[in-house]
């Protein structure tokens, strides 16, 4: 393996892309994976009975859609569009529907119909997700359409809930604003709010029909067809099980950065990747079921992304509380039911459902009750469908896979200033004081989901370097 152009150590989706920019550019290129399957975040297992194929952590993909890299790529993955993109339910049996079709939206929100439709109607489309999923600092050709949307992004959830008179659309909006994984008071939420929102409006969340490991799959493939090789089972802990190359991408948090290249890293370097700030974890919980789960609201069976947490208000309750290290009793909980709309998932007439919850960081605390006393709420007779169920509280996640770090699934904190220059202010976010080094994962630009692009900014920045 001498004379290598390239190391790629880290065979999650931005790894993958990483690696496959390099040899794209016909560079020699080896991706070292440490667990015995490729994946990341985007792996599919039996979790729970034989038959039954559950996504172990990434599971609905918009930004994919989204992603400008995968679509140059065309990658070989069949993408499920459910009808509608989210469903919301609230206590008093209806529930807020997002759909594709902003006007189909707008139309179920009532008296917010107008106003919903207002907040969105100027960024459907490609042009602004093109903008926002790049490093900060690139000239750009919309500064008005930017400008119109840091006024949004900059405030809170709560603030930009203030246009809206009834539940619907602010519970709606609350659902989107908590991936921030941040109380919903704190400015740069609203970023959340509508972006996640939006691209409910310009893709559908749809998923990878079989799982998300058909993602990466895919991108495996695509990469060996160029002539890159991925080795699995290979765990890099220091720079010495790193093969001789001329340069090396890592998709690693910073802290497993400053553990494997802390040695050849400047120490004033190093301290600021290990002050990095993560976020808090997940719990997470995967279930066999016996049937479909049996909504309230009808409308909730024609989603694969129900957010379960009630109102506004009960929403901003929960993350709050997070953040002050401390778990509540009712939670809002992300679920997935794929099974409704992929019957490759699961044996003739049985289903899986998949759902987390946000929590303290590295947490232990298993919050399976909670969770589905949430389910039920909505769904009264959930329980009696369970055949069986797998959990991950968030210390298990790290340990599953060491770039959850706590747990937390975003590849960082979204505080105001990293959720806009990740890891932290610099002018190549990708490249190191070590010319031969180079970060590409998550805790980059443009941050957390399964679309590639910190991975291929990563690569491009290596190809712009003079060491190839």
């Amino acid at each position: 393996m001498a004379g290598l152009d390239a190391v790629v150590v880290g065979a999650g989706p931005n790894g993958l892309s990483a690696a496959i920019v390099l040899a794209q550019a016909g560079r020699s290129v080896v991706v070292l994976e440490g667990r015995d399957t490729i994946g990341g975040s985007a792996r599919t297992a039996e979790l729970t009975l034989p038959g039954f194929q559950h996504d172990v952590c990434s599971a609905i993909h918009p930004m994919a859609i989204i992603s400008p890299f995968f679509k140059s790529l065309k990658l070989d993955v069949e993408w499920v569009e459910p009808r509608y993109a989210i469903a919301h339910p609230l206590d008093d049996g209806r529930a807020a529907i997002l759909e594709k079709s902003l006007d189909a939206t707008s139309a179920g929100l009532g008296r917010d119909a107008r106003a919903w439709h207002d907040l969105f109607a100027p960024f459907v489309g490609d042009t602004l997700f093109a903008e926002i999923l790049r490093p900060i600092g690139i000239f750009t050709r919309h500064p008005i359409l930017l400008a119109r949307f840091g006024i949004e992004a900059l405030r809170s959830a709560f603030g930009v809930a203030k246009r809206f008179r009834d539940e619907p659309a602010r519970a709606l909006l609350a659902g989107c604003a908590a991936h921030a994984i941040r109380p919903l008071d704190t400015a740069g939420t609203g970023a959340f709010a509508v972006t996640f929102a939006l691209s409910g409006h310009v893709t559908g969340w749809p998923f990878a029909k079989g799982g998300s490991q058909r993602i990466v799959d895919a991108l495996a493939t695509r990469l060996r067809s160029l002539g890159g090789e991925i080795r699995v089972s290979t765990p890099v802990r220091s720079m010495r099980d790193i093969p001789e190359s001329r340069i090396v991408i890592f998709d690693v948090m910073p802290k497993q950065l400053a553990a494997i290249a802390g040695d050849v890293l400047p120490e004033p370097y190093v301290r600021r990747l290990r002050r990095y700030e993560y976020g808090p974890g997940v719990f997470k919980v995967d279930w066999a079921l016996d049937g479909p789960i049996p909504w309230r609201a009808a409308d909730c069976a024609g989603a694969a992304t129900v957010h379960l947490g009630g109102t506004l208000e009960q929403i901003a309750r929960h993350e709050a509380e997070i953040w002050r290290g401390r778990n509540s009793e009712r939670p809002f909980v992300l679920l997935a039911q794929q099974t409704l709309f992929d019957r490759t998932r699961a044996p003739a007439g049985k289903h899986t459902a998949w759902a987390y919850c946000h929590v303290p960081t590295g947490s232990g605390d298993d919050m399976t009750e909670h969770i589905e006393k949430q389910i039920e709420r909505f769904a009264p007779g959930f329980r009696d469908r369970i055949l069986a169920r797998h959990t991950f509280n968030a210390a298990q996640l790290e340990a599953y896979n060491p770039n959850l770090v706590g747990g937390d699934v975003g590849g960082g904190a979204y505080t105001l200033r990293q959720t806009v220059t990740r890891p932290f202010p610099k002018l190549n976010p990708y490249s190191t004081p070590n010319p031969r080094l180079f970060l590409g994962s998550s805790s980059t630009p443009p941050g957390g989901g399964v679309h590639g692009l910190c991975g291929y900014f990563a690569a491009q920045a290596a190809l712009e370097s003079k060491l190839f």
